[in-house]
């Protein structure tokens, strides 16, 4: 018969290792960019940095976690190259590399070669980089080793990849909407655009949804669980608008292609049965648009809740928590709406300019700057600014949170911040 003690510390060990897994995606869980967790300080101050380490090479990625290991993609960048990297969380040391041939192309200033978040599970790390004639997803062990690659051809676009994997019930999931030829003059034929999914196992092709090519998106993708009904995968793009696939057959079971005008970047925000995702261009004219689920099972189609024009964000996704929903312009405007009715709250200024996206941490909002300031917002209804720390260093990533740490990864270091062994002043 098993002591309460066993027990209790059988219950302990799970609820750790379940805190160990809460980052492994882009955003984290599900792509909500929300953390429970109690020991990230407001008021961060030298004393709260556990550990700095440079890294080699530089990017733009964000990490994920899974026990204690780190894994994030570097590149050499002009040099050429991308690697993946596997970081002890206690020290930050590097535990492996795992180098890949890239030669060097043209891309967006602002982009990276090691743009796109790695996903993780109990038993794998998947990368996505890419060259003109190459789109690659790329599955190691946790040692390092290669246990499959596939090549998905032509990938046409201006700026280079930077959309994210993700996993769901065994099987990978990656966008790959392309820009169509007559925005790449130089391409003599356009790109394959699809969604698609492989076998997180083997690599090997579950489907392969034919999708049209307008612009490249970048929006990764998240589930939808409805109350009454199974899940669906979410995408957004400015070809096919926010739209909902089948995860097991990759059928699109409904779609609002009227949701943007231009460029997808951000990724889709789920609150309650809206659906949230934005368009823009480096020129503006950014909106959100929030959109009505359809259902397959009734014939009930997606339709415009409402939309967004002032202030909106280009690459940053919000956050939904409850009946609000905080949007992050890449300006450095935070806006609070009522997620039901779209009716804004407040439209404040926090200055700075950014692309990686707010994260929610236990009541408030953290966001780094492209100049690596780090700020820290009430997450209310009322606007309020807690607290800035300047990492100073450049920085185009979304932090992750894991193990009660906060993990920033800046153009040439990763930093870990908080947990337990600080005293958290909120």
């Amino acid at each position: 018969m098993n002591s309460p003690l066993c027990i209790g510390l059988a219950l302990l060990s799970c609820a750790l290792d379940l805190r160990a897994q809460e980052w492994t995606r882009f955003r984290g869980p599900n792509g909500t960019g929300v953390s429970h967790a109690k020991t990230i300080p407001t008021k961060i101050t030298d004393a709260d940095i556990n550990w700095k380490i440079e890294l080699p090479g530089t990017g733009h990625a964000s990490p994920v976690l899974w026990g204690g290991k780190i894994f994030l993609t570097s590149t050499g960048d002009k040099s050429g190259g991308v690697s993946t990297l596997c970081l002890d969380a206690k020290d930050g040391r590097i535990l492996w590399r795992r180098d890949f041939s890239l030669t060097p192309f043209t891309r967006h200033q602002y982009n990276s070669f090691a743009s796109a978040t790695p996903a993780v599970d109990a038993e794998r790390v998947y990368v996505v980089w890419n060259e003109p004639e190459h789109y690659l997803l790329t599955a190691l062990d946790h040692n390092g080793n290669q246990l499959w690659q596939r090549d998905f051809g032509r990938f046409v676009s201006q700026h280079a990849c930077g959309t994210s994997p993700i996993l769901f019930e065994g099987k990978v999931i990656l966008g790959n909407e392309q820009d169509d030829t007559k925005f790449v003059k130089e391409h003599p034929r356009s790109g394959e655009s699809s969604i698609l999914a492989v076998e997180a196992k083997t690599g090997k092709t579950v489907w392969q949804t034919p999708r049209r090519s307008a612009v490249v998106a970048y929006s990764t993708p998240c589930v939808y669980e409805p109350k009454n009904g199974k899940p669906a995968l979410i995408f957004n793009s400015q070809a096919h608008g926010i739209y909902a696939v089948n995860p097991d057959t990759g059928k699109v079971l409904w779609d609002y292609d009227q949701a943007f005008d231009k460029r997808s970047v951000s990724s889709p925000i789920i609150a309650g049965d809206l659906i949230f995702g934005s368009c823009g261009s480096g020129g503006g004219g950014n909106f959100v648009t929030a959109v009505k689920v359809g259902d397959a099972n009734t014939g009930r189609k997606a339709e415009l809740a409402y939309q967004m024009k002032k202030s909106a964000p280009y690459v940053p996704t919000g956050i939904a928590v409850g009946s609000n929903i905080w949007l992050w312009s890449d300006s450095g405007i935070v806006s609070c709406l009522d997620a039901p009715t779209g009716a804004i709250r407040y439209q404040e200024r926090v200055g700075g300019d950014y692309f990686g996206s707010p994260i929610w941490i236990d009541g408030r909002l953290f966001c780094v700057s492209t100049t690596g300031e780090v700020v820290v917002v009430e997450a209310s209804e009322t606007f309020n600014v807690l607290h800035r720390f300047a990492l100073k260093e450049l920085c185009h990533s979304t932090p992750a949170v894991a193990l009660g740490q906060l993990f920033i990864r800046t153009e040439k270091h990763l930093w870990s911040l908080g947990g337990s062994k600080h005293a958290v002043v909120r």
